[in-house]
């Protein structure tokens, strides 16, 4: 059994770093961790996609806090309700997905939280996945949990409130998710749940529920998002969002394109730099003192030490060097065998992993973002139908960074 530290610095940090908001009070969680009880803290992850992003990475690293205090986190997949797909902030319902697609798409989530959570030694983190409870509970269940929540409560969230006036669809299996989300709590009997900020809705349902079913006050922790210039959240839909499966060349590389306006919030959400060092690199960024760029590719060694160590980290920053300030093709480059023949570059594209959709391909080649040809002769295309005949060798470039050589099978 680990032993709990109730280091008020470290208590500080796991309130403050990164924190939105903490229900019911700051000062009521904090007694708790300063009292020194053992805590069970959680946050769930739906499988919506086959990879964790740097967005779910912000609460992993909150929970690691946790977990280095010797309290309790347990990393929850949602096996159930990545099928229903949560609705928080969306204009239209989710895509529902399979029991098959969710867990085809947890398979390597395990792996990934690996990097930021312990699931061995002394205080290991728990895995688990809801649909161990939620595949038990029967409709009259269902009937008697509902009957904790009303209609009005459901109904007064701000995207439903959004679709109502735009005489858009709310089907009942959305309204339900806040309800899946909140007999987690209770299955687990946690004591602090973590999420971000957009969140909050699905988290206080189940400190509600909770409460309605055991008499236990669980605690909320909401965490900033990061954000763009704009304010608008990083996401896999704009195009900006870091995914942790990304090797170490593209995943340095995407953080160097992000806009100088996230490093604030992202030094302090997604690094591991003490507490005190992340706000004086913050601090120096507020007031014009240290450049941007500079900033900038210690924030993508950084969050790629995470993900792929630190030789990995240095191998992508000496790369990024190469490649796109000195603007030289690397020596190593990524390998893939393809059958011989005539592609449309917009399919060859896809079938070489540049790009996450056609939608996608099609996008990054009509503005001139992807190379073919032989090593010393790489030439823009922008015809997304434009063919494309398949040989050794031939090199196909996506940006500044990414590049991939054929082999004929």
């Amino acid at each position: 059994m680990a032993k709990i530290l109730t280091d008020k610095n470290l208590i500080s940090e796991i309130l403050e770093r990164g924190v939105e908001k903490v229900y019911p009070g700051q000062k009521e969680l904090e007694a708790k961790l300063l009292k020194g009880e053992v805590l069970r803290v959680y946050c769930g992850f739906d499988p919506s996609a086959s990879s964790l992003h740097i967005g779910n990475a912000i609460a992993l690293s909150k929970l690691a806090q946790f977990q280095r205090l010797g309290h309790k986190v347990i990393f929850l997949i949602g096996g159930f309700t990545g099928m229903i797909g949560d609705p928080s902030d969306k204009s239209s319902a989710r895509k529902q997905l399979s029991r098959e697609e969710v867990m085809n798409n947890a398979t390597n989530f395990h792996q990934q939280a690996q990097a930021y959570l312990s699931f061995k030694g002394d205080n290991p983190a728990e895995l688990r996945y809801n649909n161990e409870w939620h595949d038990k509970l029967s409709f009259k269940d269902l009937i008697e949990l509902s009957a904790n929540f009303t209609v009005q409560q459901m109904i007064q969230r701000d995207m439903f409130q959004k679709r109502l006036a735009e005489e858009r669809p709310v089907f009942l299996h959305e309204f339900l998710y806040p309800l899946a989300q909140a007999y987690d709590s209770v299955a687990l009997d946690v004591d602090v749940e973590v999420g971000g900020n957009d969140q909050m809705f699905n988290m206080m349902c189940g400190r509600d529920l909770l409460k309605a079913l055991k008499g236990k006050d669980k605690n909320v922790l909401t965490m900033k998002l990061l954000t763009d210039n704009e304010g608008k959240k990083m996401g896999k839909s704009e195009g900006n969002i870091v995914m942790l499966d990304e090797n170490a060349n593209n995943m340095y590389g995407k953080v160097m394109s992000w806009d100088d306006g996230v490093l604030i919030s992202a030094f302090e959400l997604c690094t591991n730099l003490p507490w005190e060092e992340a706000k004086d690199i913050n601090l120096s960024l507020s007031k014009g003192e240290l450049n941007p760029r500079d900033a900038k590719m210690r924030l993508a060694w950084e969050i790629t030490a995470i993900n792929h160590g630190k030789e990995g980290a240095d191998i992508a920053q000496t790369n990024f060097i190469k490649t796109v300030q000195n603007k030289e093709v690397p020596e190593e480059i990524e390998v893939k065998e393809m059958k011989a023949g005539e592609y449309k570059l917009i399919d060859l594209v896809s079938l070489l992993g540049l790009s996450a959709s056609r939608g996608e391909a099609k996008r990054v080649i009509e503005q001139g973002g992807v190379k073919v040809g032989p090593m010393n002769g790489l030439t823009a295309i922008t015809d997304t139908q434009a063919g494309i005949k398949v040989e050794t060798n031939l090199i196909v470039q996506r940006g500044k960074r990414q590049f991939v050589k054929i082999l004929i099978k």
